[in-house]
C-alpha cells in the first residue's frame, strides 16, 4: 500500500484515504494489522472507556503482547481502576502501563494550590495527562488513540492515520467510522468487561473530579462542566495541549 515507513517528518496524508471497508470494523482491524506489522515501537494510549475496550480486543487480534499505556492521573474513579484488573485478567498477554505524573497530588497543590483542576483544569491536564504522554511516547514512531468523529466537532475530520502536531508522530484512529451504537454492540457481542459507572449515566470517562453524568457521547458535556472545555489537550496542538 505504500512505499516507505510513514514518520512525522514523512507524513503526506493517510494512506487509507478513499478506501472503503465493508467489513464488520468499518475498517479497524484492516488498519490495526497495518499498523502493528509497520511500527514496532507502536503505543496504544488507553482511557479504558467503552471504546478503548474494543480497541483492546482487536489490537489482541493483532497483537496479543501490545503495549498499552494508561494515564495513571491519581483520581480516577475507583470503578475505573477495577476494571483495569479485569481487564489484566482478560488478557494476560498485554503489557499495560500505569503512567504516573512527575508530581504527586500533594506535590502538585503545595506548588499550584489544592485541587489545581477546579482553578486551572487546564494546567492540571497538562501536568497529569498531556506530560506524561509525552513521556511515554518517547522514541515512539506512533500510537494508537480510539478517537471517533462523530463525538465531537473538533474530532470530525479525524482520518486513520494522522500527523500529530501534538506529540510530534504518528497517529492511528481505526474507530474513525463507529457509531456509539457500533461501540456497545461490540461489548455486548464479545461479553467484554466495561466501566460500570456507564451503566450510571456515564458516557465519556475521566478523572473523577471533572467528570459528570451524560447520556449523550457526542457532545461531552459531561467533561469539565462549566469551563467551556472539551479536551484535556492530548488531542489538539502543542499551543493548545500546554497551560501556563
Amino acid at each position: 500500500m505504500m512505499s516507505s515507513l510513514i514518520t512525522y517528518d514523512s507524513f503526506v496524508n493517510d494512506p487509507f484515504s478513499g478506501q472503503k471497508f465493508d467489513d464488520h470494523t468499518k475498517g479497524a482491524l484492516n488498519v490495526l494489522e497495518w499498523a502493528y506489522s509497520t511500527y514496532d515501537d507502536i503505543v496504544y494510549a488507553c482511557s479504558f472507556g467503552a471504546e478503548g475496550i474494543v480497541l483492546i480486543d482487536l489490537i489482541s487480534r493483532v497483537r496479543k503482547d501490545a503495549h498499552i499505556v494508561f494515564l495513571d492521573t491519581g483520581v480516577h474513579f475507583q470503578e475505573t481502576y477495577d476494571l483495569i484488573d479485569r481487564m489484566k485478567k482478560r488478557f494476560p498477554d498485554l503489557k499495560i502501563t500505569m503512567k504516573q505524573p512527575d508530581l504527586t497530588l500533594q506535590e502538585q497543590a503545595d506548588k499550584h494550590g489544592d485541587k489545581l483542576w477546579n482553578s486551572n483544569p487546564d494546567k492540571c491536564c497538562y501536568i497529569r495527562k498531556v506530560k506524561p504522554l509525552e513521556e511515554a511516547l518517547q522514541g515512539a514512531t506512533a500510537w494508537v488513540s480510539g478517537l471517533r468523529r462523530e463525538q465531537s466537532l473538533s474530532r470530525s475530520k479525524t482520518d486513520f492515520v494522522n500527523k500529530d502536531e501534538r506529540f510530534q508522530s504518528i497517529k492511528v484512529c481505526p474507530l474513525i467510522h463507529w457509531t456509539w451504537d457500533d461501540v456497545w454492540n461490540h461489548i455486548k457481542d464479545n461479553d467484554l468487561p466495561y466501566n460500570d459507572l456507564h451503566d450510571q449515566g456515564y458516557a465519556s470517562i475521566g478523572c473523577m473530579p471533572c467528570t459528570s453524568p451524560s447520556e449523550d457521547p457526542n457532545d461531552r458535556s459531561g467533561r469539565w462542566e462549566g469551563f467551556g472545555k472539551t479536551e484535556c489537550g492530548l488531542h489538539t496542538s502543542a499551543d493548545q495541549g500546554s497551560a501556563t
